[in-house]
């Protein structure tokens, strides 16, 4: 049987990859990291195993043994947790030795090229999950009204700046005023934080691409959990950008927004 590398972070998006593949006949032969990926993800690969954020060289020798050739990194590894505890090993010391950049982009490419020189290519988890990605148009709660419409175009015009310089892919906003920035936080709590700031009085949630985004690693994604911490803190809106955000468990996504009364769009 042919076999796919995956390469899993946290969140859903592992899971989804891993069952894609399996029903193209794919063995799965996946790679953990502890205290990000939810260790359920053992019932859904045929092997499984364990590494600590920054250990390349046994991620690397997991796939050699196992005769992959192709391999899918999915999920995301907080950016705290990769600060705080990452060990690195001398796959990963000799990564960082080549960069120039240490910005999210650029790390990610260097690790995408190392694995490549050793035989497996890194290919975008969307190959196998295209019909995950956002489509365009109003998807789910209210209609827009035109204070939400520019609070959007707004949000939009400020993500771009944001990946630009490569910090993060979320912009809070509440009538026409930018709440929150997402950085090494992490979008919930971005949401949390400009929620607040905001009064929990119906902010905007925008959610876009880096405009240099490499498809292969680090797509946005929204899920189930991002309406809840949108609910905490009386946030009414989510813009999401067509065609390059991963819609977590699509159904419940939107059923979730209808009975919240949170408006979901898709927006170029």
């Amino acid at each position: 049987m042919e076999r796919i590398g995956l390469i899993a972070g946290n969140g859903r998006l592992p899971f989804l990859f891993a069952r894609a593949a399996r029903k193209k006949g794919l063995e799965v032969v996946a790679v953990a990291h502890r205290g990000e990926t939810d260790p359920a993800l053992a019932s859904e690969v045929d092997r499984l195993t364990w590494v600590r954020v920054g250990q390349v060289d046994r991620i690397q020798k997991a796939f050699r043994d196992a005769g992959v050739k192709q391999a899918a990194m999915a999920g995301g590894i907080g950016r705290v947790r990769a600060l705080a505890e990452a060990r690195p090993d001398l796959g990963a010391v000799r990564i960082i030795s080549r960069l120039r950049s240490f910005r999210d982009d650029a790390l990610l490419r260097a690790v995408a090229s190392d694995f490549e020189s050793r035989g497996v290519t890194i290919i975008a988890p969307t190959d196998f999950l295209g019909e995950v990605l956002c489509p365009e148009g109003h998807l789910a709660g209210p209609r827009l009204h035109p204070a939400q419409q520019k609070d959007v175009a707004l949000g939009r015009e400020v993500a771009v700046l944001l990946g630009q310089a490569d910090v993060g892919q979320t912009v809070v906003v509440h009538n026409g005023h930018v709440l929150a920035l997402e950085a090494v936080e992490g979008t919930d709590e971005a949401i949390r934080r400009g929620g607040r700031l905001g009064g929990n009085s119906g902010a905007v949630v925008v959610k876009r691409c880096k405009p240099q985004q490499d498809l292969r690693f680090d797509l946005p994604a929204v899920g189930p959990r991002t309406l809840e911490v949108m609910q905490e803190v009386g946030a009414r809106v989510l813009a999401l950008e067509v065609g390059r955000t991963v819609l977590l468990d699509a159904p419940a996504l939107f059923k979730g927004a209808e009975a919240a009364g949170i408006t979901i769009v898709g927006v170029p």
